[in-house]
Order: C-alpha cells, then sequence, then structure tokens
C-alpha cells in the first residue's frame, strides 16, 4: 500500500476506535457491550478492513466487498456494513486532487457504475445485516441492472446510508461535521465530541437501523428521546455529570434490542471525514486527540 493509502487506512482505524470510546447509548461501546457483540469484534474488524477500505485506487465497489469479506473472516459475523458503505467513498475521494472534501466525494459517487453494484449487492448479502428483508426494487440478492448509485438512490428513503450516495454525503459533511465543530469550539474532548456527533444523527432524523428492525414509530420515539440529551450535553459545564443518565438510557435500550447502528455509522463516517478534511494533499496527521 503507499503511503497515502496507509495514512488513509490509519485514519479511518482510528475513526472507528474513537467511536467506540464513546458511551454512545444503545449502542455498542467500550463501556458495555451488546446485541451480542464486543468492543473487540469492532477491533479486529477496523483493524481487518482497513487495507481494503483504504486499497489504492480501488473502485468504491470493490472496497466494500473486500473489507465485508476481510471483517467476516476475522470475526464471523456482521459488524461493519455500513461503517464501510459510508467509508469506502470517502477513502477514494481522499485520493482524489480536488480541494474540497465533499466536491471530491460527489465526483467519486458520479462515477460509481454496475459493477460496484455486482460488487457491494454481494457484500451486503454477506453481511445480511439486521432487518435486511426483501427489496421491492433492486434487491442485493439478485445481479444488479443499474448503477450503484442508481440502486442506493432506490434505498434512499428506507436507509440513511444510501441517502449519503445520492446528496454527497450531506449527513456527514453537513450535519455530522458540524456537531463535531461545534463540540470542539465548546473544548470538549474526543469522547464527548463523538458523542455530541452521535446525538446530532440520533435527534436530528429516526434511525433507520431501528426503523427497520422495530417500525418508524419506535424510531422516532427514540428521536424524540434523544433531543434533550443532545441539549443536556451541549450545556453541560462538565459532561462527566451526565454519565449515571447516559448509563441508564444505554441498558434500557440494549434490554429492548434497540440498537441505533445507524447513527454510529455515520458518526464514524464524521470521524473519518474529519480526519480527511485536515489535509486533502498529503500524509493525514497521525495524533488522535482531535481526529
Amino acid at each position: 500500500m503507499s503511503r497515502a493509502g496507509s495514512a488513509i487506512g490509519a485514519a479511518f482505524v482510528e475513526a472507528c476506535l474513537a467511536e467506540l470510546d464513546a458511551l454512545k447509548p444503545g449502542n455498542v461501546h467500550r463501556w458495555a457491550a451488546g446485541h451480542r457483540m464486543e468492543v473487540d469484534d469492532f477491533v479486529r474488524s477496523a483493524e481487518a478492513s482497513a487495507a481494503c477500505v483504504a486499497g489504492s485506487r480501488l473502485a468504491v465497489g470493490a472496497r466494500v466487498r473486500g473489507a465485508v469479506e476481510a471483517t467476516l473472516a476475522a470475526v464471523g459475523q456482521n459488524t461493519n456494513l455500513g461503517i464501510v458503505l459510508l467509508s469506502a467513498p470517502l477513502a477514494a475521494a481522499a485520493e482524489s486532487s480536488e480541494p474540497d472534501l465533499r466536491a471530491a466525494v460527489s465526483g467519486v459517487l458520479d462515477r460509481l457504475d454496475r459493477q460496484d453494484a455486482v460488487d457491494v449487492f454481494s457484500a451486503i448479502a454477506a453481511a445480511n445485516p439486521g432487518g435486511l428483508g426483501r427489496a421491492p426494487g433492486h434487491d442485493v440478492r439478485e445481479a444488479p441492472t443499474v448503477s450503484l448509485g442508481e440502486a442506493m438512490a432506490a434505498a434512499a428513503d428506507r436507509d440513511r446510508i444510501a441517502r449519503q450516495y445520492g446528496t454527497a454525503f450531506e449527513d456527514v459533511l453537513v450535519v455530522g461535521l458540524g456537531a463535531l465543530d461545534a463540540a470542539r469550539k465548546q473544548e470538549r474532548d474526543r469522547r464527548w465530541a463523538t458523542l455530541a456527533v452521535y446525538l446530532a444523527f440520533l435527534s436530528e432524523f429516526p434511525d433507520t437501523h431501528v426503523a427497520r428492525k422495530f417500525g418508524s414509530a419506535t424510531a422516532e420515539d427514540l428521536r424524540r428521546e434523544a433531543a434533550p440529551w443532545r441539549e443536556r450535553l451541549a450545556a453541560a459545564a462538565e459532561p462527566e455529570t451526565l454519565i449515571p443518565g447516559l448509563i441508564h438510557w444505554d441498558r434500557a435500550l440494549k434490554s429492548r434490542g434497540v440498537n441505533p447502528g445507524t447513527s454510529a455509522d455515520l458518526t464514524v463516517a464524521t470521524l473519518f471525514a474529519a480526519t480527511l478534511r485536515t489535509n486533502r494533499h498529503g500524509v493525514l496527521p497521525s495524533s488522535s486527540k482531535n481526529a
């Protein structure tokens, strides 16, 4: 792997690990496991999939397929499909000479073709994420007849990750980075800045992973539940005082099997994008404090 590719891969792993450090209610983190998954599963997944995500000059579909296959070989279950689907276009954009990250991402998305769809469909079918079900069109268990961009557009209204492909990653690069920048202005450390991003996604729109498994009403209830927590974190002089309440909420969600996985995946993508944004033309910073 090239020096730039190695730096992109390191940034990807760093983002995955940073997301695990934050106390994200309902999701797996270093404070508590959940949903039959442990933190170590995600650590090994990140390390196993990084080389494929950052594969120099690889097509987006090839990155996704290789990363998912590497993850399944390493941990035997789907732990990072959404993360990989979001990170592969960002990693490809990081190789572009375009100075603006969002413009670079848009260029990558505009070039997606049917082979990308073939590879991504194969990866999704192999990962078999919870609540996958049967799609009314462009089902991943069937051979695609359109480009990956067209297939993602067809799923955008029911899957927030697919939506990123048609909006040049608007949620990640506007909502996510906006929340991260605001937290940094408050001089939050990385754990609390990461939680601020997670709560921004969780309170801005219903988590589509939750909606697929439990229905839109549950997802909307969770969104409303997250909103005051977002406000509390923003207003807290000492965020550590929120820990007992966050742990209680975390346990309550996990006891019901509610996992806001889409919000967590978008959070990883935001942290990854933040590092890529810092330097569009050289070796990326290796420091983990403000990545």
